[in-house]
């Protein structure tokens, strides 16, 4: 069928139906980018998204090579498929910047994180603190007379899911170390 001869109003073939290639659901991904060991290099990795306006929700940086001097940049951000993209694209731009991988996308992956949570309280609320704290599998670090500090790894989730339920026992402050994560298998 020639264009001409394709009805008038027909989504089949008209360029007003185009559909983009990706959607606009913000997902979040998790990215480990692998780095030289140098000063300066978080600083141009955090201006890529600051100077974009990405967000970023997690970021954790260690050195995982000392004869390499290698680290690695963990970081959790959330935007659209196109979005994700660039930020993997730009990141892969950088010149100090080894290796980029989107674990969402790559496979099964492994993320924990680990967390300090200050819980005031006394009485029954201190008994069901620390009730909570052996069903999440949280241990208490310090205790005083009013006071215990649980440290807690595990899932980003179930850290949310264990602060929740501190909160209406008197959660008082939280550390978050951020997420650490590597794809599963080999």
């Amino acid at each position: 069928m020639s264009p001409l001869q394709i009805k008038k109003g027909s989504s089949k073939h008209s360029a007003y139906n185009l559909r983009p290639t990706f959607s606009d659901v913000q997902e979040t991904h998790t990215l480990a980018v692998l780095v030289d060991n140098e000063p300066g290099v978080l600083a141009r990795v955090i201006g890529l998204f600051s100077g974009r306006g990405y967000n970023i929700d997690s970021l954790t940086v260690a050195e995982v090579d000392h004869t390499g001097h290698t680290s690695r940049i963990t970081i959790v951000t959330t935007g659209t498929p196109q979005v994700i993209e660039q930020i993997k694209a730009q990141l892969g731009r950088i010149v100090p910047v080894h290796k980029v991988n989107d674990l969402t996308v790559e496979g099964l992956s492994v993320e924990r994180e680990l967390a300090l949570l200050k819980v005031e309280g006394s009485g029954d609320k201190r008994v069901e603190a620390l009730r909570l704290a052996d069903i999440f599998r949280a241990n208490a670090v310090d205790s005083t007379l009013t006071s215990f500090v649980f440290e807690i790894t595990g899932a980003p989730e179930k850290i949310d899911a264990f602060a929740e339920l501190m909160r209406p026992l008197g959660l008082v402050e939280m550390a978050r170390t951020g997420v650490a994560a590597l794809p599963r298998g080999l």
